[in-house]
């Protein structure tokens, strides 16, 4: 037994090694995945301020374990209710493309720990909406919407800098007022553009006034025209005639159809009045001269 316990002594001696050995080659090596940085805790030292990218690196087993972040920018999407310069409850929907500062990892986790998103992005997301949202009008919310979110990814990119927060992008994504201000908004809108309707019949009126003065004026400049033509010049009823002759005759020669009509009631019979008519009235004429 004594000759079998002191063989067994270095056996169990070279086993506690093989294990501890298979521990530490276990344990001393751990991969950075991309898109992450890592630091280290020390259990002797604390938090330490170097960081570590993608990739395979080294560790002492038990006293060193390895903390790693995801440096990738990530969504973050919140709605705020709050009220408008003009006393109107807003309910606005932001999203933020957010991430860790690399450089600052360390202090990250010491002052906030790993979900540093959850515990800051709210609270100040929140604050910078009500403070920006309460300096414009409901309707100036919508008509300046890229002003407003401009103004806001200032202001929240500045505040999360507080935080060692980087903010690849803000944007408003929704804006929903109270269902009475879009009544309003809508009744608003449909009296303005009854006003306009009515603005554009009064116009209309006008014009039509207007044409109908011109026509009536034309038309009885037209009659003292051919009034006078008519008594300085007894031809030009015939000439009026002709020329209504010749339309007719026009309008008939290019129908498909053969029509046996009247000349007379067409004003087509020119020789009606003959040449003699024509004398005795030039005749008439130069006799009252």
């Amino acid at each position: 037994l004594g000759g079998l316990a002191a063989g067994g002594a270095p056996l169990a001696a070279g086993g506690a090694v093989l294990v501890g050995g298979f521990y530490a080659a276990s344990n001393a090596v751990y991969t950075v995945d991309a898109g992450h940085m890592a630091i280290k805790y020390h259990r002797l030292s604390g938090v330490g301020a170097t960081v570590y990218r993608e990739g395979v690196h080294l560790r002492v087993p038990w006293f060193e374990r390895p903390i790693v972040f995801d440096v990738r920018a990530r969504p973050h999407t919140m709605t705020s209710l709050t009220g408008s310069k003009d006393l109107q409850m807003v309910n606005i929907s932001l999203r933020a493309l957010y991430k860790p500062d690399h450089t600052q990892l360390n202090e990250i986790y010491r002052s906030l720990g790993p979900d540093f998103d959850d515990k800051v992005l709210p609270s100040i997301v929140n604050e910078v909406l009500k403070s920006v949202v309460a300096k414009y009008n409901a309707s100036q919310l919508i008509m300046q919407r890229e002003l407003v979110s401009q103004m806001i990814r200032q202001r929240l990119t500045e505040r999360a800098k507080d935080f060692s927060i980087l903010l690849d992008d803000v944007a408003i994504t929704h804006i929903n007022f109270s269902a009475a201000f879009e009544k309003a908004t809508e009744q608003k809108q449909v009296a303005q553009q009854q006003a306009e309707r009515a603005r554009y019949t009064v116009l209309q009126a006008l014009e039509e006034k207007k044409k109908t003065i011109i026509t009536a004026e034309g038309e009885t400049q037209s009659a003292k025209m051919i009034g006078a033509a008519m008594k300085h010049n007894p031809g030009f009823l015939e000439l009026r005639r002709i020329a209504t002759a010749k339309e007719i005759s026009a309008s008939l020669a290019l129908s498909a159809n053969r029509l046996v009509l009247s000349t007379d009631s067409l004003l087509l019979n020119l020789m009606a009045g003959g040449p003699s008519q024509l004398d005795a009235e030039y005749a008439l004429q130069a006799k009252n001269k």
